[in-house]
């Protein structure tokens, strides 16, 4: 229960399921807020997909897969940045979704005031007082040029836009990236404020493990440009196991199925799945990975 997100637990265990509508109960009656399926994107040297991930409403979902796994090819297709070559996706309008990236996008040379001032005209439900509100909430000075700002400071900035303008689903791709512990900790306070209300939810893509396990109650993992597992944080620590073996040999169709299989002087070590535990050798360790262990190993493959 430890490892189980605030968000987590203010839901009945019913709603803590599985994260991709084809494994949910047909009785369940939670809206989906984004349905990919059988997404493709092809670029020179990489494909993404047939991509099927499904985004619950209520939910943060963490998005975490070693860099080129396909992560911001898939936010630029939810964000109508790029067209897929095939299969559908479901989101809401753009007015809905509220991004905030490793960096702002404004203009540099713009006043923190401007930017509100700017982005108004795009969005029915802005509100200047709320915008106003949320600056001051954040520290973020008005007077100050977007350029002049620190990494959290922008990462504040873009939050309060967002809020302002009334967005439902808020997707955030690498949002702390070069932030000091500090910052880090404001922005989970700051998410757990949003996700208050049961109607919103959030896509967290982050190389750093640590945040999403602290703040997702659902996480996707990404593999050359493949959707490999989507669970609850705890259930999918608990669906794979790091062996530590001595001189005793995987069964090789084990070691067909292991990721990040390695050999040392001490024996060997791989991720594997939990359901393949009693096939181990007598020797062998098991413990339960990080999930920084599971994208790490995923990502070095069988």
């Amino acid at each position: 229960i430890s490892r189980m997100p605030l968000t987590s637990l203010l839901k009945p265990a019913w709603m803590r399921r599985h994260c991709t509508p084809y494994l949910i109960s047909p009785w369940r009656k939670e809206p989906t807020m984004i349905d990919l399926q059988g997404v493709t994107k092809h670029y020179p040297g990489f494909t993404l997909g047939p991509l099927d991930l499904a985004i619950e409403e209520g939910f943060v979902t963490g998005f975490v897969g070693a860099n080129g796994a396909g992560k911001t090819t898939t936010i630029k297709l939810l964000l109508r940045m790029a067209h897929p070559d095939s299969g559908t996706i479901q989101r809401p309008d753009m007015a809905d979704i509220g991004v905030v990236l490793d960096t702002p996008s404004y203009d540099g040379d713009w006043r923190v005031s401007t930017v509100g001032k700017v982005l108004r005209p795009f969005y029915p439900r802005w509100s200047d007082a709320r915008f106003q509100e949320l600056l001051e909430r954040f520290n973020v000075p008005a007077d100050r040029k977007v350029k002049q700002l620190s990494r959290g400071m922008g990462m504040k900035l873009q939050i309060a836009a967002a809020l302002a303008q009334g967005a439902t689903f808020l997707v955030l791709d690498e949002p702390t990236s070069g932030l000091d512990p500090l910052s880090r900790d404001e922005l989970a306070e700051i998410i757990g404020d949003f996700m208050l209300d049961e109607h919103r939810t959030v896509l967290f893509s982050s190389h750093i493990t640590s945040d999403i396990e602290r703040i997702a109650d659902y996480v996707a993992v990404i593999d050359k440009g493949q959707i490999v597992t989507c669970a609850e944080g705890s259930e999918l620590l608990g669906s794979y196991r790091i062996l530590h073996g001595g001189r005793t040999p995987l069964d090789p169709d084990v070691a067909a199925e292991a990721y990040g299989l390695r050999s040392h002087a001490a024996g060997w070590d791989a991720l594997i799945a939990t359901r393949l535990i009693g096939e181990i050798p007598d020797d062998a360790v098991a413990e339960e990975p990080t999930l920084d262990d599971i994208v790490v190993r995923i990502a070095k493959g069988h």
